[in-house]
């Protein structure tokens, strides 16, 4: 049995048969893998032949140590906060080889999501990833570093970014640029911007996730 690298909440297929896909949700800074497996169960019934990853970040949280983090972000310069994602990237990345290996699946079938810090990991890793990613869904996150990205960018999945328009946390100018960078360099993406809702995902942010998942992958 394969010792994954990250912990994580696994949500077997609700029809009990081999994995035909694999969806793996990354949760925000100071969240668990328990945290946004919370969506997986909603998500779950409509596809029942995928198994649900949840990981926690490699990194025990410095404001919140009863959580987790992808990278430290007490941290004001560019560099390092660049510097501590990588090293994040790198475990998410064999985790995610871990998981198709496992479970003999092609990367084709495999879909990445994540909610902030999550969806910053999501997006970076999706886009090095030699192997192309079937598609990604980021919420109310953002591209960590625009300049280094465009030197590492091999592959192009197909993409679904949404945003709060009054994130104050994250702020939702971020979906914008990164929708404009995204496009400049030939991915599809598609956006959302959901009016009076914060740094959070609402209930039609959750539909659309589930729609866009299920017309990539089924």
């Amino acid at each position: 049995m394969t010792n994954l690298i990250l912990d994580s909440v696994e949500i077997e297929p609700l029809s009990k048969s081999k994995p035909k896909q694999a969806i793996i949700l990354c949760h925000g800074y100071g969240g668990d893998g328990k945290d946004i497996s919370t969506l997986a169960i909603h998500w779950q019934r409509f596809l029942p032949d995928a198994i649900f990853l949840c990981p926690n970040a490699p990194e025990v949280c410095a404001i919140n140590p009863q959580g987790f983090q992808w990278f430290d972000l007490q941290s004001d310069k560019n560099e390092k906060i660049l510097e501590n994602s990588l090293l994040a990237e790198k475990k998410l990345d064999i985790f995610l080889d871990q998981i198709t290996d496992k479970h003999i699946l092609k990367y084709e079938n495999l879909a990445l999501v994540g909610f902030s810090q999550g969806s910053m990991m999501a997006i970076q890793v999706s886009l090095k990833k030699k192997e192309k990613i079937n598609c990604v869904i980021g919420y109310s996150g953002k591209i960590i570093n625009q300049k280094y990205l465009s030197k590492n960018i091999n592959s192009k999945p197909k993409m679904f970014l949404m945003h709060g328009a009054n994130d104050t946390i994250v702020p939702p100018t971020n979906l914008l640029e990164a929708k404009e960078y995204l496009n400049n360099h030939g991915l599809k993406v598609k956006t959302k911007l959901f009016k009076n809702c914060e740094h959070s995902i609402p209930v039609e942010g959750t539909s659309l996730g589930l729609e866009f998942l299920r017309k990539n992958l089924l």
